[in-house]
């Protein structure tokens, strides 16, 4: 690369990390009070907002921001850089490895149109509801080889390469390559695999990649070791050497780079990575992983006051987000004041009954019987479901509304549906008393990998272990990525699976996913997301994409398993209606609701209980706790989110990183 550029980025990333002039407005009146600068593009932020005229990539590591900016910098598209970034992050482990999943919304300039692409891993050969429950699961567990679901991320980053790219294959892996050559291992990082240690050590490989100082007090990587990953780095090789030897065939680009992706589903490293995983106990065979294959789809779209709202389709909880919006439309929530008691209690119930809808009727399109989408997103059913909120307190008892009449059919599980009851899904030991409130110390909504201490010690001494651990899955896995360049390409990605603790297949360096976790075994518990061999699991991971007048308008993901969502949907808000920038959207306090179902773990819920910011004021949590609700509290509530707006006026594009954690971004 030659020193110039290298010169250049460097001043980027030093020119990011400066302060704010203090001479701004305070970003926020108080709660109920509108934005107290005249114009809230000059308020004050804790992180700078990004501005570009070329092009921008955010994610949620500086060292893989800084991937994407390296792509960029070769000449590559949006395209490119998500995809390296991708790879930067599969190899720091940000709460996802390359045997997790990717999905992701790509507009191509163009054709005008919105991309889905679908790289979710499904349920190996034996994965059936019989089998778990004849191992003693009430669902499949949480962590090892009978968690994992079929290997989905290298999929998906080959094939938005292979479609939408510009770069080869050796470009836009060799930020990842040289990473898992050995890079300085990050504190966060380092905390985790030490406090998971315990889980590496009941399988084979895990250890020899994780723990490098086995037996030491602290087993983990040193913050700030360099961290070597051999395995994996010969797996990065072997696919870069797949490409170069078919381009010296006479293969084209594309060609080329499926040549790579067949290597990794059919060949030697499909070969050792089904070795390792069924010596390790899991259930992943050759032609499970030669079946498999990425879904390029049509998105999901709503309108809300002019603007177009892309989700993936309902294999993941996305749409929840355009239900809770088609619901919002009948309220007018910019007159409530922005988290006033009132908006809070508004977009409390209103996520209710969306994620309600989402518990018992999403699940894999490709598997019969049709999930009623079309009766879910239709305006008149949202108008039904406005109507059935109660105003003046929290309702415990939310459950799934019937969407078959608003699409001319018949529920086929109507004898399910009057069975719901969200008390069924409620451990006796978490209910709190009456009245009481729960009186946590500041956590950070994010994952668990960010994580590090042990759940109870977190978590404060008023919580039960039942909660503590719900609450640690409830936040689970993911990353984001958003990038866009001046051609117009745009892209959005919410990465995961694969996260620490994780097992790693034989001598390929890939940790497996532990998506079959969001599966159920009982059709009670939700009936299109019954686990089957071949199946998507119904995940959390949810990109965005926003049009206005035709072009692009907001590009925005977040981390947070069932929260992400939430998030999104109030960062959405946040601008549409409450005039906020990117960035003070990125960082504005958010509201959590954990009355829907949980995804993760024991699928539990806990109607009533809400996470605050700690800068609520005392009248706000008076009114909620009055509505019904328990209140705990954390210093910050946003996310992280990752978000790009497009200044069409200006014919720009700003970038904005919540203050939340590690995210971060490069623009130019």
């Amino acid at each position: 690369m030659p020193a110039c550029s290298r010169l250049w980025i460097a001043a980027l990333i030093t020119l990011a990390a400066l302060p704010v002039p203090l001479h701004a407005q305070r970003r926020t009146g108080q709660p109920g009070q509108p934005m107290q600068s005249a114009d809230p593009r000059y308020s004050q932020t804790e992180k700078p907002p990004l501005h570009a005229k070329h092009w921008l990539a955010i994610t949620g590591k500086p060292l893989s921001a800084t991937a994407g900016a390296l792509i960029f910098a070769k000449g590559g598209n949006a395209v490119d850089a998500a995809a390296a970034m991708l790879a930067a992050g599969c190899t720091m482990w940000d709460t996802l490895s390359c045997g997790g999943e990717t999905q992701a919304l790509i507009y191509n300039p163009h054709t005008k149109k919105v991309i889905g692409i679908d790289a979710l891993g499904v349920a190996p050969t034996g994965a059936t509801a019989e089998f778990y429950r004849s191992k003693g699961y009430a669902f499949p567990p949480e962590y090892g080889p009978l968690a994992a679901v079929t290997p989905g991320t290298v999929g998906g980053l080959l094939t938005m390469l292979a479609e939408y790219g510009r770069l080869s294959l050796a470009d836009v892996l060799a930020p990842a390559i040289q990473m898992a050559d050995g890079y300085p291992m990050e504190a966060q990082l380092s905390r985790t695999i030490e406090h998971y240690k315990s889980w590496i050590k009941q399988w084979k490989y895990s250890p020899a990649v994780m723990l490098t100082h086995p037996g030491a007090a602290y087993e983990a990587p040193q913050p700030g070791e360099i961290f070597v990953q051999k395995d994996l780095a010969a797996t990065w090789r072997k696919l870069v050497e797949a490409e170069q030897q078919a381009l010296a065939a006479g293969k084209s680009r594309r060609e080329a780079i499926y040549a790579a992706y067949d290597r990794f589903y059919k060949g030697d490293i499909a070969r050792e990575l089904v070795r390792g995983v069924q010596e390790d106990g899991g259930l992943i065979t050759m032609q499970d992983l030669a079946n498999w294959k990425v879904r390029i789809e049509e998105p999901l779209h709503t309108n809300y006051k002019g603007i177009e709202v892309y989700k993936l389709p309902q294999w993941q909880q996305g749409p929840a987000m355009l239900e809770a919006l088609n619901i919002l439309e009948n309220i007018d929530v910019k007159s409530m004041g922005y988290n006033s008691p009132k908006y809070i209690h508004t977009i409390y119930q209103v996520m209710n009954l969306a994620f309600a809808d989402r518990d018992f009727y999403y699940g894999d399109p490709y598997f019969p019987p049709e999930e009623p989408m079309r009766g879910l997103l239709s305006k008149e059913y949202a108008k039904a479901r406005a109507r059935q909120i109660d105003w003046a307190k929290n309702d415990p008892t939310v459950k799934p509304g019937d969407p078959y009449p608003y699409q001319g059919g018949t529920n086929p599980f109507a004898s399910l549906l009057a069975q719901w009851k969200v008390s069924n899904f409620v451990p006796a030991a978490s209910q709190p008393k009456s009245g009481q409130q729960d009186q946590r110390p500041a956590v950070a909504p994010a994952d668990s990998a960010h994580r590090p201490s042990g759940v109870e010690e977190q978590f404060g001494g008023a919580t039960t272990a039942a909660d503590s651990a719900a609450e640690a899955a409830f936040y689970r896995g993911t990353t984001s990525i958003e990038a866009a360049d001046e051609e117009g390409w745009v892209v959005s990605v919410t990465p995961s699976g694969g996260w620490v603790p994780a097992v790693i297949a034989g001598h390929t360096g890939i940790g497996l996913s532990q998506r079959a976790q969001s599966f159920v075994t009982d059709p009670k518990d939700g009936p299109f997301n019954v686990i089957e061999p071949g199946k998507r699991p119904r995940v959390t991971l949810t990109p965005t994409l926003a049009l206005k007048d035709g072009a692009p308008y907001l590009a925005f993901a977040v981390q947070g398993g069932d929260t992400q969502d939430q998030n999104l949907l109030q960062f959405f808000l946040n601008v549409v209606e409450f005039g906020m920038t990117v960035q003070q959207a990125t960082e504005a306090p958010n509201i959590n609701s954990y009355q829907m179902r949980s995804s993760f773990g024991g699928h539990e819920s806990r109607p009533g209980r809400i996470l605050v910011a700690t800068s609520l004021p005392d009248s706000t949590r008076k009114a909620l706790e009055a509505m019904g609700y328990t209140l705990e509290f954390a210093e910050r509530t946003s996310g992280p989110i990752n978000a790009i707006f497009f200044d069409t006026a200006h014919h720009s594009m700003w970038g904005g990183s919540s203050n939340h954690g590690e995210d971060y971004g490069i623009a130019w």
